[in-house]
């Protein structure tokens, strides 16, 4: 079985950051690929960013968080981290965590991102 905790949401002004934090706890899968997820009241679940577990690392942004958002992990960990620079109103949503092993996936709760004056 793999945890997923998450931590770091809160209330931000526009323009302003935030960092998110995920770790996934297991002590028999391999955790692979991570990301971060959103989904915003009244729509559907999307991609914010993601990355591999491998030494290439391959990083997969949204066009509309690339340049401002930068996604980072520490595999000895299982960490996941999601830099969010020059956040915006239409950024506001629930952050969900994403880990991978290589027959499932599991999410975290969600933590809430709220951008505004």
């Amino acid at each position: 079985q793999v945890q997923i905790v998450e931590s770091g949401g809160g209330l931000v002004q526009p323009g302003g950051s935030l960092r998110l934090s995920c770790t996934a706890s297991t002590n028999t899968f391999t955790i692979y690929t991570m990301g971060w997820y959103r989904q915003a009241p009244g729509k559907q679940r999307e991609l914010v960013a993601t990355i591999t577990r491998s030494s290439s690392t391959n990083y997969v942004y949204a066009d509309s968080v690339k340049g401002r958002f930068t996604i980072s992990r520490d595999n000895a960990k299982n960490t996941v981290y999601l830099q969010m620079n020059n956040l915006k109103p239409e950024d506001t949503a629930v952050y969900y965590c994403n880990a991978r092993t290589l027959a499932k996936e599991y999410w975290g709760q969600g933590t809430q991102v709220t951008v505004s004056s």
